[in-house]
This record gives structure tokens, C-alpha cells and sequence, in this order.
């Protein structure tokens, strides 16, 4: 939370700067261009449920903790009347998260305490039309389809994936010359959820489908043209999924992966190209 206060705070006091009178050309500016940035994702990951098919336990495991990294972006609004929007966009976080749970044969919550690696990749494209609606603020429904993986260091190494579909809109606001500050909203759906667990550890490997759920995902941004080539940017990106319990597994004397709720908070900051 202090993170994301700090991010909100430095986007509302460069907001109010005392600069030049905004237009939508600031906007369609910050539209087209290519962004580097450093990127911290913190991790809220909790199993709940059970660890056979035979008994509800409560809580599980969780995994928490920031993991660094880096994302590259791709963003192009057309300038000659369609204003078509497109965004491409890749991240990943690699680092270690900080594990809360119980030897996997059973016990209480907290028994074991640990940290392990984490790889986070995310890759996700953008489309739709930008709906410029006074001179310094622009509204654009988009479509938005994606891939996300976890490889998790849990035990001999664990794998989730999904990919999801869904639709949002981007309020842009320039309330000042070279300043454009960008708010994001998406709902949609993970779809074809899976785990991945390797062998080791007297544990036998097996892949399961997991069930699938809605994905929230909302973002606040500010990007900054130092000239008309080159901008900085500073955000915050926040997305919650979950995944139900997989069907029992014949392996181990039953495996069975329980449901999740997972929570990502990205901080970024970087520089943009534009074009």
C-alpha cells in the first residue's frame, strides 16, 4: 500500500505542475511509442481447501514477496482519423517469494517457513479505437488477450499457466502540456488454467487442468514528454485471478492441486521512444 501511495502521489503533484495548456495531441504522443521499464511485481498467493480429495483443511500455503524485473512496450495510436489503438506488451519478474505453509503430507499452517524462486511472464496485446472526446481527454474501449506463467520453486519446481480474454476501456487525461495521465480497467476470463509439477523429493510429476475464473486487472499511469522522441513514465498495474481445485491425480497416493486466489501489484517506472 505505501508503494501505491507513493505512485499516486507523484502522479497527482507532476499533474498539477504549472506547464503548458494540454491537447489530444499530447495523448496520440503518448500513444506511439516504445517503453523499457523496471518493474516490481509483489506476489499474494494462498492455497485454501484441501490436500486430498478427502478433507477441508482451510488455508494451505501462501506465497509472498516483490520480484523484480523488466517490461517492454509496444503502443500505436493512428494519428490520420481512425485513431485505432494497439498495445503489445511483454514482462517478466524474476527473483525469490517467501513461502508460509506445511510439509506436504499435512500438518498446521506456518509450520514451514521458507523462501524460493519465482518467474513470473506475461505476455498480452491491445486493440481498439480511441474516442477523442474534448481536447485533453480521450476515452478507448479495447479488447485485450494474453498469457501468463508462474514457474514456482516450491518443493522440486511447480509450473501455473493460463491464458485469458477480455474487454476494458482507457481514460486519458492531459491536464497540462506534456503530462497524460492514463487509468485502466479490464474484466475478462483465464482460461485453459494447468499446473505443472516436476518429480523429486519422493514426489511423483504430473500435469492437471485447473479450473478457471474471471480476471480483474486496473492500472494508473503518467507519462512525461522530456522532448517530442523521448518520455517517462511512472505506474501501477494491480490484477487478482483465481484457480479451482484440479481433479484427483493418480499419483502419490492421490494428488490433488487446491484452489488459489492470486493478487499481483506492479510498480513501474522507464523511458519511452516515441514515434
Amino acid at each position: 500500500m505505501k508503494n501505491i501511495s507513493l505512485v499516486a502521489i507523484a502522479i497527482v503533484f507532476f499533474a498539477c505542475s504549472p506547464l503548458s495548456l494540454a491537447d489530444s495531441s499530447d495523448i496520440e504522443a503518448s500513444n506511439n511509442q516504445f517503453i523499457i521499464q523496471k518493474i516490481s511485481t509483489y506476489v499474494d498467493y494462498t492455497e485454501t481447501g484441501a490436500l486430498t480429495g478427502s478433507s477441508t483443511v482451510g488455508k494451505l500455503d501462501t506465497e509472498t514477496g516483490y520480484v523484480p524485473g523488466y517490461a517492454l512496450t509496444l503502443t500505436g495510436m493512428d494519428r490520420s482519423g481512425s485513431h485505432l489503438y494497439y498495445s503489445v506488451e511483454y514482462d517478466q519478474c524474476n527473483g525469490r517469494t517467501y513461502y508460509t505453509g506445511m510439509n506436504i503430507n499435512g500438518g498446521i499452517f506456518g509450520s514451514v517457513l521458507s523462501n524460493s524462486s519465482a518467474l513470473l511472464t506475461n505476455f498480452s496485446g491491445r486493440f481498439g479505437k480511441a474516442l477523442i472526446l474534448t481536447d485533453n481527454f480521450v476515452l478507448t474501449p479495447y479488447a485485450e488477450l494474453g498469457s501468463h506463467k508462474w514457474d514456482r520453486g516450491v518443493n522440486s519446481g511447480e509450473s501455473y499457466a493460463h491464458k485469458w480474454l477480455g474487454v476494458g476501456g482507457m481514460g486519458q487525461f492531459s491536464p497540462v502540456g506534456q503530462w497524460v495521465i492514463s487509468i485502466n480497467a479490464i474484466i475478462g476470463r483465464a482460461e485453459g488454467s494447468a499446473i505443472s509439477v516436476n518429480s523429486g523429493n519422493g514426489i511423483t510429476g504430473f500435469s492437471a487442468a485447473l479450473g478457471n475464473s474471471p480476471i480483474y486487472k486496473a492500472g494508473l499511469s503518467a507519462d512525461y514528454a522530456f522532448t517530442k522522441t523521448y518520455h517517462g513514465n511512472i505506474g501501477v498495474d494491480y490484477t487478482s485471478f483465481k484457480y479451482a481445485s484440479s481433479t484427483l491425480v493418480p499419483v502419490n497416493g492421490g494428488s490433488l492441486e487446491p484452489d488459489s486466489q492470486t493478487n499481483y501489484t506492479t510498480f513501474k517506472i522507464g523511458l519511452g521512444y516515441a514515434f
